[in-house]
């Protein structure tokens, strides 16, 4: 009760203002966040790497003290299919505190197999053949970095909506990106990793599109900025 009492009250201070003081930081405690001051390991497309990604990396630095790596590779997904993939980027990984394996839209925008949650686990003896799912991807990466690491922290940032079509977007649509979503969360359940849902609890609609993206698929430093503070709380706190 009182960890889930900090995240709300970390996550109303971020909202409310826009300014980050050391005092208002100091005053919800983040200093007392086992994550504070860690390093992390960043893998991912491009909308874990482009420029405007900053404006949320600095107040993961800002407000928890982080030293930030990153991996990604813009057209990179978890298929071994899709550009340089989370699981090549994982492969060239050294020792961190914290790997965050950041979800993108590259999967499904280029149609790859979404798969089973048991694509290359124990329950089918890591079948490699499966390495070109999304589903295969994500526990190779999950089991490589712990092959790296035993004592690795791994969180989860799933795939945001993405207004390249209404699949992108609207999780009703069948096929459509929320699919993805839901098979990362499923793997997630598996292994015991924690996620954020940035697909819904974003906040990003057809509505306020136009403020928050510059293009379909990226955000621009103010989306990041509203991304970022969403981010600060369940890493705090997770």
């Amino acid at each position: 009760m009182k960890k889930a009492m900090h995240s709300l009250i970390i996550l109303f201070l971020l909202i409310s203002g826009n300014g980050f003081s050391q005092t208002t930081i100091d005053s919800v405690s983040l200093k007392n966040s086992f994550n504070y001051g860690k390093s992390v390991a960043v893998f991912g497309g491009s909308v874990s790497v482009i420029s405007a990604s900053d404006s949320a990396k600095i107040l993961w630095k800002r407000c928890l003290g982080m030293k930030v790596t990153n991996f990604g590779v813009p057209g990179a997904g978890f298929s071994s299919l899709q550009g340089k993939s989370l699981q090549q980027q994982v492969n060239e990984a050294g020792i961190f505190d914290i790997y965050i394996l950041w979800a993108s839209t590259n999967d499904y925008t280029n149609h790859r197999a979404i798969g089973n949650y048991t694509d290359y686990t124990e329950f089918d003896n890591y079948d490699t053949t499966k390495l070109i799912t999304q589903a295969g991807g994500i526990n190779y990466c999950i089991k490589k970095i712990y092959q790296i690491n035993p004592q690795a922290i791994i969180y989860f940032f799933t795939s945001g909506k993405a207004f390249v079509d209404r699949g992108g977007y609207d999780p009703f649509y069948p096929k459509g990106m929320n699919d993805y979503v839901e098979m990362q969360k499923k793997i997630c359940r598996l292994h015991g990793i924690p996620f954020l849902d940035q697909f819904f609890l974003g906040g990003y609609n057809v509505y306020n599109e136009k403020l928050y993206y510059h293009d379909a698929i990226h955000m621009n430093v103010l989306g990041y900025k509203k991304l970022g503070k969403l981010q600060v709380s369940f890493l705090a706190f997770p």
